[in-house]
């Protein structure tokens, strides 16, 4: 997918290599912020051989996911992140989005 195509993508899963130690509490964002969904945490590790992977069911022209912790020192490091897309339909249906 390029950043000059508009067409309508299924967002599927997200996966990670990150280290850390707390809970990555992790985000979906539409573009502007108009609809979201809420993954389920990670928790982290300093050291780990796992990359985990979690599902989502989000389909909208762009997106962006963000990733936090919402405890004093609790820390990441994300060394890769893959996020699963598939282009669905190039337009959304006459009458609406």
């Amino acid at each position: 997918m390029t950043a000059t195509q508009d067409n309508i993508n299924h967002y599927s899963s997200v996966r990670m290599r990150i280290t850390g130690s707390g809970s990555l509490d992790m985000t979906m964002y539409s573009q502007d912020d108009t609809y979201s969904t809420t993954l389920v945490p990670f928790t982290m590790r300093s050291t780990s051989n796992i990359r985990p992977n979690r599902l989502m069911n989000f389909m909208h022209q762009r997106a962006y996911l963000k990733c936090s912790t919402n405890v004093s020192g609790e820390w990441f490091k994300i060394n890769k992140i893959v996020i699963y897309a598939k282009e669905v339909f190039v337009d959304y249906p006459d009458g609406g989005n």
